[in-house]
This record gives structure tokens, sequence and C-alpha cells, in this order.
């Protein structure tokens, strides 16, 4: 089992850079989850930490713990008040249409027994607004670089596949699954604006498979 990277570390709050695959909460078909691994995460302190936000199982990247109740409850309360800077890179599975822009698309849950649930652009739903440029583009696949400013279930996914005209490469409900591929999402960069304490921030590197598509990032 391989060790989780810390990004950033204080005495109220952790930074990890969650792999892809490894799910926040225990799978119904089991494996191991996050929940799993919190107890080396507490790293001297009585208690186990907790995440204060959300990331899905295939997506790797910035992940916020906090230390105690209290941070918890802070930190949630500055991601609802918008006051977190989340940034995020996509391998988006075909051509943009320009280089930067804006999609503000609602978003609404919906379920079948057959499909199971997913997330779809709806007037009646809620207000979801993700800013987005192009970093690169390489053999048909373009590197996106998303800035979303609310924080919806499954949000730069179905932004991608419905705002941009592609979903993101891998991904098996918006888009086309690809053997082998994972759904192609990266959150990039965190930063947590703290009252009286220096300003949380953190970067998770570039993953291998992103690499492997040959983008890079400069410094």
């Amino acid at each position: 089992m391989n060790e989780l990277s810390i990004l950033f570390e204080d005495g109220e709050a952790l930074v990890i850079d969650k792999p892809a695959g490894l799910p926040l909460d225990r799978p119904r078909a089991g494996g191991i989850s996050l929940d799993d691994r919190l107890d080396e995460l507490r790293l001297g302190f009585q208690r186990r930490p907790a995440p204060v936000h959300r990331l899905d199982r295939d997506t790797s990247g910035c992940l916020l713990l906090a230390r105690n109740p209290k941070a918890l409850k802070r930190f949630a309360a500055a991601f609802e008040a918008r006051k977190v800077i989340k940034i995020y890179l996509g391998v988006v599975a075909g051509p943009v249409e320009g280089d930067k822009g804006t999609i503000s698309l609602s978003l609404s849950k919906i379920s079948s027994e057959k499909n199971g649930w997913r997330m779809i652009p709806a007037r009646q739903g809620k207000a979801a607004v993700t800013h987005w440029r192009v970093l690169a583009r390489k053999d048909g696949l373009t590197l996106v670089e998303f800035r979303p400013e609310t924080g919806r279930t499954h949000q730069i996914r179905v932004h991608a596949a419905s705002g941009l005209g592609h979903a993101l490469l891998g991904d098996p409900v918006y888009g086309k699954a690809v053997a082998g591929t994972r759904t192609m999402l990266h959150a990039a960069q965190l930063v947590i604006p703290r009252e009286g304490k220096d300003t949380i921030e953190a970067e998770a590197p570039l993953p291998a498979d992103f690499v492997a598509l040959g983008f890079t990032i400069e410094p």
C-alpha cells in the first residue's frame, strides 16, 4: 500500500494528494477507502482527520482534511461561502473551441433503476458556474484548467460534456469509458484563507497518466 503524499500540514489541517482510484467511503462491493487510511494520517494527533470536501473516486489531487471538529466547521463554512480557490486540470476527449470562457449551467440529479443516478443540466436545478481555459492541445485531446465557483456534484464532468462539447477522457457516465483509463480529472491546487492564520496553499503535481498522454505544466 503506497504512502499518502502530504502537501500541507499544520495543527488544524492536512492537504493530501489523493490517489486516483481511492474512494473516500467504503465501496458497496468492498475494498480499501480513504476511511481505512485515516489512522495513518493522525501523525501523532489523538483524532483521525476528517475530509472537509469530496473528490470522486477517479479524481486525484488536493483533498483538505481537518484535524478537529472546530476546524472542520470553519473550513466547511469557507467552502460554502465560496471563499476557497479550487483549480482542476482535466483532459477533454476532443477539440475545444476557443481558449477560455465561463460555463453557467444549473444542475439537477436524476436516477433510474437501469442506469443509476447522474447529474444533468436543468433550468430548475442548482446554479453551477465553472471558469475554464485551454492549457494545451495534443493528438485530438485538450488539457483544460477548470476553476469552479460552485461545488456541485460532478460539476466539472457535466460542464465539460455539455459546455465544451466533449466529456472528460475516460468518463463512463458523461462520455465514454476507455479501457485502462480513469476519468481524467485532477485537483491541482487548493487555497483556503483563514482568519488570523496563514492561508492554506497546496499544489498537487501532475499525475503520471496525464504525463503519459504528452501533457506537461510549465513551472
